[in-house]
């Protein structure tokens, strides 16, 4: 289906029964891409002007590079090397793999709306049985598009604000225009929109005892929940919002109030916009910071895992 040239605001799309908004059928009643349907060769064609130096930023942490996982329900992965002695090769196993342990994509099935309700009316067995919103739709498509990073580290401190990154602060809409106002740059259709909160270096560089007591925490920064961000978001049209935090929004979250208070459920449920998470951006935002250029080109290429629910990030930031 053709990419529609205007999108409607926030306040135009139907209201979604449980709270929120709802953007399905926008790009088709099969769709399974999403917001990534704006990535158009247009646009992508601009995001590759913007390249000048040629210089690389990869964004993805170690697969072990959060241990121990931050989340109950995931791990740490297990390598085993394959080797005969005297043999001419090697070869690697992993197991106890969670692609969403570390830098990482959620797809599309991840999170629904309410109980058997995903992103576009797919059922609980669509996604279960791997008919609808897995990650191979976005591994078939490609990723790339103009990126904007938002270093609310530094904004935070050149307001002379307290900032911890081991703690759940919740960015307001304003605290990200400020840190939009400091980049210098305008939002547009398609951009993948990139919060730097230090929070992965952060947990990364902690003794490992302390780190197990933050994980057992599960404070991290992120946006503020509730409906005037997901206006926010929703009016920039951005394609996705991917953070070096753990959730994206600020966690922990109150899981059992309406859609928006959680805002998995309606980012992507209801508007089909990717999420990720745990990514590096502590190089790219310290570059950012010497040149004062915060837009890029940014390609990622998730593992093409039929019917997957998340997948490294495998993302690279070129300026």
């Amino acid at each position: 289906m053709p990419v529609p040239s205007e999108l409607p605001d926030y306040d135009q799309l139907p209201s979604a029964p449980e709270g929120g908004r709802s953007a399905w059928g926008i790009f088709g009643e099969d769709d399974n891409v999403g917001l990534f349907n704006l990535l158009t060769p247009e646009r992508v064609r601009h995001a590759v002007s913007l390249v000048k130096r040629g210089a690389c930023f990869p964004l993805d942490a170690p697969i072990d590079g959060f241990a121990p996982a931050l989340f109950a329900s995931r791990g740490v992965p297990r390598r085993t090397v394959v080797h005969a002695p005297g043999a001419l090769s090697f070869d690697d196993v992993y197991d106890n793999f969670f692609p969403q342990a570390s830098s990482q994509w959620d797809s599309l099935g991840h999170v629904g709306y309410g109980p058997g309700v995903f992103y576009n009316g797919a059922t609980e067995d669509d996604v279960a049985h791997g008919r609808r919103n897995g990650i191979e739709h976005w591994a078939r498509r490609g990723i790339a598009g103009r990126a904007v990073l938002l270093d609310m580290v530094r904004t935070f401190e050149a307001a002379g604000r307290d900032y911890h990154p081991g703690t759940r602060i919740a960015f307001s809409v304003e605290d990200l225009e400020a840190a939009r106002r400091r980049s210098a740059v305008e939002l547009a259709a398609g951009d993948i929109l990139i919060i730097h909160t230090g929070f992965s270096a952060w947990y990364r560089g902690l003794p490992a005892g302390e780190r197990a007591e933050a994980a057992r925490a599960g404070a991290m920064p992120g946006i503020d929940q509730g409906e005037e961000m997901c206006r926010y978001l929703w009016n920039a049209h951005v394609s996705a919002v991917v953070s070096d935090s753990g959730a994206v929004e600020a966690f922990p979250v109150d899981r059992s109030g309406g859609p928006t208070e959680f805002l998995h459920r309606v980012l992507i449920a209801q508007f089909g916009m990717a999420l990720g998470e745990l990514w590096w951006t502590e190089d790219l935002a310290a570059d950012c910071a010497g040149d004062g250029i915060y837009q890029m080109l940014l390609t990622s290429t998730p593992i093409h895992a039929p019917g997957g629910v998340g997948s490294p990030a495998n993302a690279l930031a070129i300026k």
